[in-house]
This record gives C-alpha cells, sequence and structure tokens, in this order.
C-alpha cells in the first residue's frame, strides 16, 4: 500500500543531497539565519577575546612579578602588579563564564529556528526516499554543526585574531624588532597551520558526516526493524554491513586523529621557536631584565592562543559536509507567503473555511522512473464536494499513490488535478493541509501525550472536541480507562499502544482536524473485523456535512453507504459504481468480496 519512492536527484551525495553551489555557499546559507543574533554573538566574541587576553597578560604580569620579587625589591613595588595578578584571575572566569553564557543563548535560539526549517523541509521530502535514520542525523548531527560552526570556530578564532594582533601591539612597546619576530611567529601558528591542518584532513572529513547518517540509518534499521530483519533471515548480512561502515568511520576518525596530534606536534614547535626567536632578538635590541622574561612568556602564550586557529580550522573542515547537507535543506525552502484565495486558512490557523471544494483528477499518469510501468494511468475521477467515494484494489494497484498526489507529496507525470478551479501544484505548503488532508498511510505518533498527538489536528480542539473525535474513532473508552486520561504517555512511535490502538489515535487526530477534503488510506488497519466496521460507520458519520471522503481501503465490508466505489488495477479504473451494483455484476470485486466475507465469518466463528 506505500508508494514507490521517487528516485533521487542527480548530482547527490552519500548524504543523500546536492552540495549548494560554491564552497562558501553552506557557511553562507547557515550564518543567513545567525542575523537576528548578530549582537549577541559579536559580544560573545569580544568576551572570548577579553577571556584570552586576560590569560595573556596573567601571565605577563605573573612572570614580570616573579622574576621582580627575586630581586627583593621594596613591597610597594610589587602591589599594583599583585593586585593585577588576582584580578587578572578572577576576571578570566568571569569572562568566560560571561562568553559561555552569551554565546549558548545564542547559539540555542538560532539552533531553534534551524531545527524548525530544517524538520519543514524533510516533512515536505517525505516520499523521496530518505531514510529515518538519515532524517535523525540531519536533525540531530548535521544540525550541531551549525552550532559548531558558531561557539568552536568563529568565536574562538576571532578571538584569537583578535588578541594575537595586541599581543603584537603590546610587544613592539617594549621591542619593536621582537614583536616582528611574534607577528611573524603567530601568521605561521594562526594561518600557515591551519592551511596545513584543513588541508591533511578535508578529504577524510568529507566522508565522516555521510557515514555516521548511513551508520545512523543501520542503527534504526537493526532495532526498529529486528523482527523483519530475523523473520527474513536478514539480521547477519544486516550486521556485518553496519559493522562495516562503522570500521569505515573508525578507521577515518583514528586518521583524523594521527593528523590532528601530528599538527599539533608542529604547533608546539612553533610556539617554542617562536619564544627563542623573540628572546634572542630582544638581547640582540638590548632589552635586559625582567622584559626578557616578559617577553617570552607572553610570546609562548599568544602563540598558544593562536594555536586555537588550528582546532578552530580542523573543526570547520570536519563540519563542512553536515553544513552542507544542512544548507541544501534552507536553500530549498520554499517562500511561506500564500495566495490570497477563497481557500486560505483563516487569521487563527484553524481550518479552511466551509466553502466547496471540488476535486477533479483529469488523464492523471503518476510514473516513478522513467521506462517503468506507470501507478496511475490516465485516471479520471471527480469527487464534488459532500460526496464520499471508495477506492479499492489488490495491493500496488495505485491506491495510496492516488492519496499522495492528492495532498502533494508525488508530484503528476502528465494530467491535472484541480481543487475548486485550481490547480493542485498552485496550493502554497502550510495552506493544503488544511484543505486536503488526514489519516495517510504509516501515520506517525509522537513520542508524547494521547491529548498533545490528537492536538497535531487542531491545537485549539477543547477536551469535549478531543472526546467526540476519540469516541468516534473507538478510542474514548480506553483513554478514559487510563490513570492519567489525556496526558497519557503512548511511547516513541506509539510503541505503548497496541497496533489498533495507534491506528485509531491517529484516525482521530484526523477526524479533529476536520479538513474540507478528507483521506483516509486504510483507517481501520489492525482492526478487528466487527470493530472496523464499527469504526468505519463512526468516522464516515463523524464527517461533517458538505466535507467530502476519499477513503482508501482493501477490505470492502462497510462501503455500502458510499456514493460511489473505484476499482483500481495497474493503475487503470477497471470497475466503478455502488457497493450494490458492483457485487452483482462479475469482476474482481465481486469476487473478492464472497473471498473477504467468508474469511470473515471464519475468523467470526472461531473467535471466542
Amino acid at each position: 500500500m506505500s508508494t514507490a519512492p521517487a528516485p533521487p536527484a542527480s548530482g547527490t551525495t552519500d548524504g543523500g543531497d546536492a552540495l549548494p553551489a560554491g564552497r562558501v555557499a553552506a557557511e553562507r546559507a547557515v550564518l543567513r539565519l545567525a542575523r537576528p543574533y548578530l549582537g549577541r554573538l559579536v559580544g560573545a566574541g569580544l568576551l572570548a577575546a577579553a577571556t584570552e587576553f586576560a590569560g595573556l597578560a596573567l601571565m605577563a604580569t605573573a612572570t614580570w612579578l616573579l622574576m621582580s620579587a627575586a630581586g627583593q625589591p621594596p613591597l610597594d613595588r610589587l602591589t599594583v602588579a599583585i593586585v593585577a595578578v588576582r584580578a587578572l584571575a578572577i576576571s578570566r572566569g568571569v569572562f568566560r563564564y560571561t562568553e559561555r553564557l552569551a554565546g549558548h543563548d545564542a547559539v540555542l535560539r538560532m539552533i531553534t529556528d534551524v531545527r524548525t526549517r530544517v524538520f519543514a523541509t524533510l516533512a515536505a521530502r517525505r516520499t523521496t526516499g530518505q531514510r529515518s535514520g538519515d532524517i535523525l542525523s540531519r536533525l540531530v548531527s548535521d544540525v550541531e554543526a551549525v552550532q559548531d560552526l558558531l561557539l568552536r570556530v568563529l568565536v574562538p578564532a576571532s578571538a584569537a585574531a583578535l588578541v594575537g594582533v595586541l599581543a603584537v601591539g603590546g610587544a613592539a612597546l617594549i621591542s619593536p624588532p621582537a614583536a616582528a619576530v611574534l607577528a611573524v611567529g603567530l601568521l605561521v601558528a594562526g594561518v600557515a597551520l591551519p592551511a596545513l591542518a584543513t588541508a591533511v584532513t578535508r578529504r577524510s572529513a568529507a566522508e565522516v558526516a555521510p557515514l555516521r547518517g548511513a551508520l545512523a540509518t543501520d542503527a534504526v534499521d537493526l532495532t526498529h526493524g529486528a523482527a523483519d530483519l530475523a523473520a527474513f533471515g536478514a539480521t547477519d548480512t544486516a550486521l556485518r554491513a553496519a559493522e562495516d561502515r562503522a570500521g569505515r568511520l573508525a578507521r577515518l576518525e583514528r586518521r583524523l586523529a594521527a593528523t590532528g596530534f601530528a599538527v599539533d606536534a608542529v604547533g608546539v614547535l612553533v610556539a617554542g621557536s617562536t619564544a627563542a626567536a623573540v628572546v634572542l632578538v630582544a638581547l640582540a635590541a638590548d632589552v635586559r631584565g625582567v622584559l626578557v622574561g616578559v617577553l617570552a612568556v607572553g610570546s609562548l602564550a599568544a602563540v598558544e592562543v593562536a594555536l586555537a586557529l588550528v582546532s578552530a580550522a580542523r573543526q570547520w573542515t570536519q563540519l563542512r559536509p553536515g553544513l552542507a547537507r544542512v544548507a541544501t535543506l534552507l536553500d530549498a525552502e520554499k517562500p511561506t507567503s500564500r495566495p490570497v484565495d477563497a481557500l486560505t486558512a483563516d487569521a487563527e490557523g484553524g481550518a479552511a473555511p466551509d466553502v466547496p471544494h471540488e476535486l477533479r483528477f483529469t488523464d492523471l499518469t503518476v510514473r516513478y522512473r522513467a521506462g517503468a510501468a506507470p501507478a496511475l494511468d490516465r485516471l479520471n475521477l471527480d469527487l464534488p464536494a459532500g460526496r464520499r467515494i471508495a477506492v479499492v484494489g489488490p495491493s500496488g494497484a495505485g491506491k495510496s499513490t492516488l492519496a499522495a498526489v492528492l495532498t502533494g507529496a508525488v508530484h503528476p507525470t502528465a494530467g491535472r488535478v484541480t481543487l475548486a478551479g485550481r490547480d493542485l501544484s498552485t496550493y502554497a505548503e502550510e495552506e493544503l493541509p488544511r484543505t486536503v488532508g488526514g489519516l495517510l498511510a504509516e501515520a506517525y505518533v509522537f513520542h508524547a501525550t494521547v491529548r498533545e498527538n490528537l492536538l497535531l489536528g487542531r491545537a485549539a480542539a477543547s477536551d469535549d472536541e478531543l472526546a467526540a473525535a476519540t469516541a468516534a474513532a473507538g478510542l474514548l473508552d480506553w483513554v478514559r480507562a487510563q490513570p492519567a486520561g489525556w496526558d497519557t504517555l503512548v511511547g516513541e512511535e506509539g510503541g505503548q499502544l497496541s497496533g489498533g490502538q495507534r491506528q485509531r489515535l491517529a484516525l482521530a487526530r484526523a477526524l479533529l482536524a476536520a479538513p474540507p477534503v478528507l483521506v483516509l488510506d486504510e483507517p481501520t488497519e489492525g482492526l478487528d473485523p466487527v470493530a472496523a466496521d464499527a469504526v468505519l460507520a463512526s468516522a464516515l458519520a463523524a464527517t461533517p456535512v458538505g466535507h467530502s471522503v476519499l477513503l482508501i481501503s482493501h477490505r470492502l465490508s462497510g462501503l455500502t453507504e458510499l456514493d460511489e466505489i473505484v476499482v483500481l488495477d495497474g493503475g487503470r479504473v477497471i470497475q466503478r459504481g455502488r457497493h450494490a451494483e458492483l457485487v452483482a455484476a462479475p469482476g474482481w470485486y465481486r469476487d473478492q468480496w464472497l473471498l473477504q466475507a467468508a474469511a470473515e465469518r471464519g475468523y467470526l466463528a472461531l473467535a471466542p
């Protein structure tokens, strides 16, 4: 009953999406979202620079204090330095805490926006064949790359650059030649080494993000699909594939660690060499006494700060694939502006107004792959406002494809779909679900309470409206029997519910939303025949007058009151009419009706 996935776009990476054009496009797309929080981020950068400068000043002042105290001068000559050391030590901690507070506050606010936009784009791509593990990777690790870009790359890099300039300026006050040598050392540590780190880690880092996404997919398959894998004897094969990916990821991360260690070792040599060169040049310039020690220790501390740029560059290289994947989704967003139309939802975000919604399929053809047989072949179907139609047929007949086209998840290859005389493709993404919606195949149940899952259908629904929807779906008695009532947690993907209860909860949510065109794809899946007939009858009775219903079902029981039944096979209409007409005529419908009736009589005879 599920639709076949659409083929992925050409030029995609292992991560599943084509990378944006231009190597800086990913950062630019992400940083556009940081504009509302620019003041907070600049403040965090200045506080980070103040933290590093306080540490540098602390090292230089402490060195001067220790070397001066060795000569046993009068205590009043050391008082200012003693106070300065204490003040710098305290202020460094205060600056660091404030910088973390400001930076994380800005970034977490921004990440909320990024996750919302990424989730919206992924939801719109629900038929592109992406696996849930890869989606999880995008929502977690890839979006965290945005956070790391700001907190671990841009903020420390800008702070290190500012402190390096201040360090060179301070050294110039003591010895301009020594300051020139320090500037060279800082350029090597802050420019050359980061470039080297980027070059040696780029290739490995580009493979890490897709592998992590694939490994997340393996984890989901091995846990949620354990029963299916065991049933088909594929557990060992799936485990070996996951172990191979895990091994590749481990080797890549070991390679990154080894190259990182080598670059860090070079950084230590650069720091020591710079300090030694500064001392030699300072002595040659007739700098004597404690100032030589201050220059030496200050140079070591300044280069140490500049070496933070190496970590930032390495981090940036590792983040770029994840950033590119997020940027692709952000660039794929469509404008949220909605056309002014009689079908536009009201300002309070409720359901679309009750105006006639005539739905018409004209020569509709859907082909998932070029050269493949069409899932729907020149289908013509009218669904006027208030009309109730059932679409039945064998598995693979094209029933769920029809629902996917109607909800905008699949685009027709040929033909037209119009709603109220307007082409379905012209509806805005946020407008269409308020007009056409309902219970689709594999409706998702969130790890939340019963109330929270239902309110996804209509956020402003009252308890009486929740009770009416759940009663129509046959779930109200169960809810009232729970100690927590509406606040009962249903578990991840509704894991605390039976299959039938999960289906009823999803059906109640669809009925609560009450779109003018209600699509019900297998609404009684997982229910026994008696319960299925009762739930279907009550769900149809609960549909408001004037609202259309498109029912997709493999069960033929309970369809007697529908206005029309359409039988699909191979994407084409092979029979149509009311139940009584189809049962009386030879064909697939009558044959299937007799088979199902006999099977259900046998089930009821054996039932306790």
